[in-house]
Formats: C-alpha cells, structure tokens, sequence
C-alpha cells in the first residue's frame, strides 16, 4: 500500500470514528502491513494536511482523534444555545487539587482547603469520570486515594498531565487556595453527560462557567472544618 492511499484509510478510520484510536487499532486496519512507527509518520503528515482548517487532528490520553479548533467554539455554541452548565467553585477546587497533588486522600484534600469535603462532590467527579480511586495508604483506616482518569485528560483534549495549565511559584501553597485561576481551568471543562449541575446555595460568585468543549468529531479556619458545600477558595500545588 503506497503512503496517499494509507493516509486515506486513517483519516477515514479517525473521521468515523466514535471515541479515539490508539496506534495498535490503527495498525489493525493495515493487517501488520505497516509498522508503529510508520503510523505515527503518517499521523504527524495528516496533522500537517489539517493544519488552517477547522478541524485538527490531535493526539489525546487514549489515542489518536478529530476535534474541531477551540476558536469554532464560539460558532458550534449557536448549534446549542442553551445557557452552560455551571461547577461550583468547591468542585472545581477539589478537583484541581486532584489533578495537581495526585495521589491525594480525602484528607490530604481537606487539609489543603480546610474546609471538610461534601462527600457528593467526590461522587459527582466520580460519575463524571474524572476521577477515581487507585489504591489506598497504608495507615490507619487505609483511606482511599484519589487520582484523575485517561477521560479527564481526553475531555480537556490533553495526552498527558504535563499539559495542564502549569502554577506559578507564587501560587503553590500548602494551606491556601488564594489565587488559583479555576475559571482558567473550568473553561476547558466540558458539561456532565447527563447536564447535572451544582448549583451554588444563592451565591451566584461562587459558581463558575464550564464552556462547551472542542467538538469531537462523531479562606476558612482550618482549625475547624466545616462541612464543605460552597465556600470560596484559591490556589492549589503542582506536583513534584
């Protein structure tokens, strides 16, 4: 098979495609024919061939996949003009301490924010698929740990956690979440499958908007922690 015509049958597999494709189900459509790395020429060729259109193709946590380029946004959001689904800044901070500190405990969480942790919080981030339990510390009560998923990362259209939106030096604290940009973050985030929102308890300035994603082709006292439902908060730590 000469290299136009297996271009041709990967972008055809990527177009149709419902969910993304890794290299070993591409090399399936070439029956051993082509190897890994001829594959991943041909991928980086076809991103070339898309570059200044609407549509990019992109390599994500899970594989390889068509997405439309975040400045069609703004014109795919007509085809859905609804009002977007808004994350409570709670969530939006337990999360990111998640996706920066992972693997964390409930507690490691709580120690950060300061504030107890509404347990429906975790459970809404779990059903979301976000994020899940990997294992537990062994100490006493063995707690559960916490780590973000491959869907996170595909749902923000990132390969790896290294692409996440780096923290400034300033903004690392252990006890603080002042100055976290989560309205940076819940920007990329895309709405619940199922349109679920956590509404703030009459406190509009502690929710924040989620934008619609790119479209896939197919300070409390920590002394005493009160029960978290939507307080305010700040920054987060980046990994070491």
């Amino acid at each position: 098979m000469n290299t136009t015509d297996a271009r041709r049958v990967l972008e055809t597999a990527l177009i149709c495609a419902t969910q993304p494709m890794t290299l070993r189900e591409l090399a399936v459509l070439f029956d051993g024919e082509l190897t890994a790395d001829t594959i991943k020429t041909l991928l980086a060729d076809l991103q070339l061939e898309w570059t200044g259109r609407g549509v990019e193709l992109v390599q994500v946590a899970t594989g390889w996949r068509f997405q439309s380029r975040p400045e069609m946004r703004h014109y795919l959001d007509r085809l859905h003009p609804e009002k977007p689904p808004k994350y409570s800044r709670a969530t939006l901070e337990t999360l990111a301490i998640i996706a920066y500190r992972q693997p964390v405990t409930r507690g490691d969480m709580e120690d950060i924010r300061g504030v107890t942790i509404n347990s429906l919080i975790l459970k809404q981030l779990e059903d979301r698929g976000w994020i899940e339990v990997i294992g537990h510390r062994e100490t006493v009560g063995r707690p559960a740990l916490f780590a973000t998923t491959r869907q996170f990362l595909d749902d923000l259209g990132l390969s790896s956690l290294d692409q996440l939106p780096p923290l400034e030096a300033s903004e690392v604290q252990e006890s603080s979440l002042g100055s976290f940009d989560f309205e940076q973050l819940a920007a990329q985030l895309p709405p619940p499958a199922d349109a679920a929102v956590e509404e703030s308890a009459g406190d509009p300035s502690a929710e924040v908007s989620a934008d619609t994603p790119a479209a896939v082709i197919t300070a409390p006292d920590t002394n005493t922690p009160t029960e978290d439902t939507h307080d305010q908060g700040g920054t987060t730590q980046a990994p070491a």
